[in-house]
């Protein structure tokens, strides 16, 4: 492993399955570096496998940080992912390891680049409160109660977005104060921009779809069925964003009888391919300055794929 006078954060989005992790190990190996996560559901350690977090093995190869390390019964916010990336990042630079971050979901890395606004702390019995309400309330509910006491935030969503229009009135209730006037506080980014370098994986669409539904076979091969019979002993809340990653709740309702193993595989692959391409679509838009890097060129040899990358 070689060392580098440069300490720039080498950042690393793009769809799942595009090979991201690959290469941060790759990166970190050759760079001296810590493979730090950037995706939502690899933080929680129920499920390894269905998120295709670090093997054992990886891990050992180079230094990583907040890979499962949070309770699936807790919601996971970008919020708590400043702080805990922030720290990271302090302890990488105590070390001399160049920080490599990677993942799938965008908003971590707006969150890093552009900062958040601040936000209350939300006490659980709130939380609680106001997802129960949404598996209860008939349709438009929620946003009527939104708009009854925050018309300026419920105009700004539609009234299927639950997870959004929760998240208003969470705030409403602790704070008292409209979620849009928190949004408009000044926020702190955790890195400076031009002080990174900044990649976007861009795989062929058909290659990327058929690297999808490969990998679901081989987690289903690995033990995610029983991952996911762990995690539903569980007994969490539905609304819960692990009871939602990818493979769960249709995997799920194949040990409930309701689905066939066949179709249960076949509708978390795809759910898998509309998320990727839901991610593309993401990156298009908001990762304009970001660096493309098409999948042959992760092909070429250490040396020369390093100095393309970063220059």
């Amino acid at each position: 492993m070689s060392g580098t006078t440069n300490q720039r954060a080498i950042l690393i989005a793009g769809p799942t399955a595009s090979g991201k992790s690959g290469l941060a190990l790759r990166l970190a190996e050759t760079l001296g570096g810590i493979v730090i996560n950037a995706d939502s559901m690899q933080v929680y350690r129920e499920l390894r496998l269905l998120t295709a977090r670090p093997s054992a093995a990886e891990e050992a190869r180079v230094p990583h940080a907040l890979y499962g390390f949070a309770a699936g019964r807790a919601a996971y916010s970008a919020g708590r992912f400043v702080g805990d990336a922030a720290r990271a990042l302090r302890e990488a630079r105590e070390r001399g390891l160049r920080p490599i971050i990677v993942g799938g979901t965008g908003l971590y890395f707006k969150a890093l680049l552009e900062g958040l606004s601040p936000m209350p702390e939300i006490p659980e019995e709130v939380r609680a409160h106001w997802r129960g309400e949404a598996v209860k309330a008939a349709p438009g509910a929620l946003h009527a109660t939104l708009s009854s006491r925050d018309p300026e935030t419920a105009a700004r969503l539609a009234p299927g977005d639950t997870q959004r229009l929760v998240r208003a009135l969470e705030v409403l209730d602790v704070s008292g104060v409209s979620l849009s006037v928190w949004q408009r506080r000044p926020r702190e980014p955790v890195l400076d921009a031009s002080q990174t370098v900044r990649l976007v994986l861009a795989p062929e669409r058909a290659v990327q779809c058929r690297q999808i539904d490969a990998r679901f076979e081989a987690m289903m091969a690995a033990g995610a069925l029983d991952e996911v019979r762990e995690l539903g002993a569980l007994g969490l809340d539905p609304a819960l964003p692990i009871m939602r990653a990818h493979g769960v709740p249709p995997l799920l309702a194949h040990l409930a009888g309701r689905l066939s193993r066949e179709a249960a595989i076949a509708m978390a692959q795809a759910e898998t391919r509309q998320y990727a391409k839901r991610q593309l679509t993401w990156a298009r838009s908001n990762m304009i300055s970001w660096r493309k890097i098409p999948t042959k060129e992760m092909e070429t040899e250490d040396a020369d794929f390093v100095s393309f990358i970063d220059h």
